[in-house]
């Protein structure tokens, strides 16, 4: 071998052992390098769908390298089909997804399921919003004590629109039939979105949607007001609607809705979706544009995130083995 050659050799040798020897900081500089997929659970209109939609253009800000994130709408399964689908896909950096409670912790204990909260590398959480029973304007029901009454005296007459078996709208409309005495009609749909219409149409009679959802939805003109919501106060976004509490029937339950990716990020993709995740929850005008959609923000970091949601997992089995909400 002549001397030029074992150079060029030597040469390629160096540059190959390089290229090999990029470390996931080397990779990250230059993250993302193409679009990447925002997944979220439900359909269009919602408010996690609102949320994301509005949040992306953030996020893109915040990771820069020209980042580009397109919201992807995998409704259906009270949201098992878009968790399953972050849960699966690379752990590349260029799926994430936001994950719903209970929806996300509720799934795997009432049947057989690709994921569970620990499938993926949480981001942080986003959202806070308690649950809520609306009805149409021309309702004649104005209270939880005339709609409890109704029940009682029309068994299974009352229908209840939620967002899937599991969620937290369906679980509201079962803690409320336990602590009432009655007997509602579960209606699921694939959204709030698909709720809402329903109850605009006057399809069912009452819709179970999350408090920011339905004073978006209300606000944007659907003839809809509340009989009550599900927060432990009242509501800074909502100050003239009493809580279930009050009325007498006790308890709460809320969403929360926060964004992960598949499990096993490269340690520098992840920190820097975390920390763009974490400086859109801190920028002012998201803060603002936030309000506008009457997205109650609460902001978690992953180390807290995941500490809630075990916290949450816990609560969700225990109430399994008091009240299975699979066949209700």
């Amino acid at each position: 071998m002549n001397k030029n050659r074992r150079a060029v050799l030597g040469s390629l040798a160096i540059g190959s052992a390089m290229l090999m020897g990029l470390t996931p900081a080397a990779h990250a500089a230059t993250y993302p390098e193409h679009p990447i997929n925002l997944i979220v659970s439900y359909g269009p209109g919602g408010g996690t769908d609102l949320v994301a939609r509005m949040m992306a253009p953030f996020i893109q800000k915040y990771l820069g390298n020209g980042a580009r994130i397109v919201v992807l709408n995998r409704p259906g399964a009270g949201g098992a089909i878009g968790f399953a689908e972050v849960a699966r896909a690379p752990a590349d950096g260029y799926t994430i997804g936001f994950v719903n409670t209970p929806n996300m912790l509720t799934i795997p204990i009432e049947r057989k399921s690709t994921f569970d909260w620990k499938s993926f590398d949480l981001l942080g959480n986003v959202v806070d919003d308690p649950g809520a029973f609306t009805v149409l304007n021309s309702s004649p029901i104005k209270t939880l004590a005339e709609l409890a009454d109704y029940a009682k005296k029309n068994p299974g007459k009352v229908t209840v629109g939620t967002t899937g078996t599991g969620s937290d709208d369906h679980l509201a409309m079962l803690q409320f039939q336990k602590v009432s005495g009655t007997q509602l009609s579960h209606i699921p749909y694939k959204g709030a979105g698909e709720v809402r219409g329903a109850v605009a149409s006057g399809e069912i009679m009452i819709g179970a949607i999350n408090v920011g959802e339905a004073l978006a939805y209300q606000k944007g003109g659907t003839p809809i007001r509340f009989l009550g919501q599900m927060g432990k106060t009242r509501s800074v976004i909502l100050p003239d609607v009493p809580t279930f509490k009050e009325q007498g029937y006790d308890y709460e339950l809320a969403s929360l809705r926060g964004l992960a990716a598949p499990k096993g990020l490269p340690p520098e993709v992840r920190k820097q979706l975390v920390d763009a995740i974490a400086k859109t929850l801190a920028d002012a005008e998201f803060q603002a544009k936030a309000a506008e959609l009457f997205a109650p923000l609460r902001y978690l970091t992953p180390d807290d995130y995941s500490r809630e949601l075990a916290r949450g997992e816990a609560e969700f089995q225990a109430l399994w083995k008091q009240m299975p909400w699979i066949d209700q």
